[in-house]
């Protein structure tokens, strides 16, 4: 197989988990706590964005938050399940 075509598969560590949320969102608080824990236990490393200082997160995410990406793609929203980001982090 092209190493074009063979999809390197990245380390939890090199991974960037980011939570995008809003203050006083009781869901984002869960979220955070899951990531927090998860990217804690994986190595990955992870940040917060929060749609109401973002525009373009506010038009993209405002009925979904909180909202998890994992390398900028949308991994899953409102309820964070700690399994399910863990085994997509070692994926």
């Amino acid at each position: 197989m092209s190493a074009l075509l063979r999809r390197t598969k990245k380390k939890p560590a090199e991974r960037v988990v980011t939570l995008v949320g809003k203050p006083g969102c009781h869901l984002c608080d869960d979220a955070r706590q899951v990531v927090r824990e998860v990217c804690e236990e994986t190595g990955a490393s992870w940040e917060e964005k929060d749609i109401t200082r973002d525009e373009e997160l506010y038009r993209a995410y405002w009925e979904q938050i909180p909202v998890v990406l994992i390398d900028d793609e949308q991994h899953t929203f409102w309820r964070v399940d700690p399994a399910r980001l863990r085994r997509a982090l070692r994926s």
